[in-house]
């Protein structure tokens, strides 16, 4: 069957369109994705105000229009930490059921980790062994480490790229003083969490997704998108220690014009960087795989899972 994932994430509305079959990967069809930001339209009372939930609905009816276009016969709607942690949550899920028909799902940190650890457990295998998985997203950071398809422990920390970027780096350049008052920030997080890893014991495959790791990649010398979803790519803890000074030094634009970089994620790569430095340096990451898959495959293997068999 053809699926539609609409995702409805902290940077972006991503509708990603796939033909689906049970025991089989899920095909990429079509992808339609707008940059929204909702993580940077929260009010000083948390609530995502009354323009923001506008554009979320014309986003959503947008998405709905290329879902019908392409034939999608189920789609799958969820919402992550910006539409999560709003203090309106409810009432702009009851706008957007109204007004657009769909029903979101919003997921749960927690599950957010475990739908991710799956996507990445299935694109790499059991030969993988114990994972460790990294994800930024514009509002949280997700940590998910395990053996099996479900992970032994996956955690959710309000450290994504866009969240920290509008809560504490308000100018262009970034002020040092504000970006080492980040990194403490950052460090203290998630030195809260290592020790629920680490009893576990030491990773076999240390793994990250999302499109801040992939940049970081890139600028470190990773595969083009373009080169395809199969190329080996790579971040080592050294190269990023040594572009974080280098993003610091340099304004939103001047990011913008870096390899692999896009104008809309610029303002906020230094944030992710600080959070990806930080995450390895704490779990004790010297090199990680960049997944291709990441949690919108995860709804999607989670679907065929219970989908039956003929």
């Amino acid at each position: 069957m053809r699926l539609g994932v609409l995702d409805v994430g902290s940077n972006t509305v991503h509708l990603l369109v796939v033909d689906a079959h049970p025991g089989a990967r899920p095909l990429p069809a079509h992808s339609h994705k707008a940059e929204l930001r909702l993580a940077q339209l929260l009010d000083e009372s948390g609530a995502i105000g009354s323009d923001g939930v506008d554009k979320l609905i014309e986003t959503i009816r947008g998405a709905l229009d290329a879902a019908e276009d392409k034939g999608v016969e189920a789609l799958l709607p969820f919402a992550t930490s910006a539409v999560r942690e709003a203090s309106n949550a409810d009432d702009v899920l009851a706008r957007v059921q109204a007004e657009t028909g769909v029903e979101l799902q919003v997921l749960a940190g927690s599950e957010e980790a475990r739908l991710t650890f799956l996507a990445a457990r299935r694109w790499f295998g059991w030969s993988a062994g114990k994972l460790l998985v990294l994800d930024i997203g514009g509002g949280s950071l997700e940590i998910a480490y395990g053996i099996d398809e479900e992970p032994d422990a996956a955690v959710s920390l309000p450290l994504g790229a866009g969240r920290l970027t509008a809560g504490w780096l308000p100018t262009d350049p970034a002020d040092p003083a504000d970006i080492r008052a980040l990194r403490r920030h950052v460090r203290a997080q998630i030195a809260r969490t290592v020790g629920e890893f680490s009893r576990f014991g030491a990773p076999d495959h240390v793994v990250a997704t999302s499109k801040t790791f992939k940049q970081l990649a890139r600028l470190a010398g990773a595969a083009r998108s373009t080169d395809g979803l199969y190329v080996q790519r790579e971040l080592k803890r050294r190269s990023l220690e040594d572009w974080v000074p280098r993003l610091a030094a340099m304004t939103a634009d001047e990011r913008a014009e870096l390899p692999g970089v896009s104008p809309g994620r610029s303002n906020q790569l230094l944030a992710g960087a600080l959070v990806a430095e930080g995450a390895m340096d704490l779990f004790g990451v010297d090199t990680l795989e960049i997944c291709p898959w990441a949690l919108r495959e995860g709804v999607i293997l989670r679907r065929l899972d219970h989908l039956p068999t003929e």
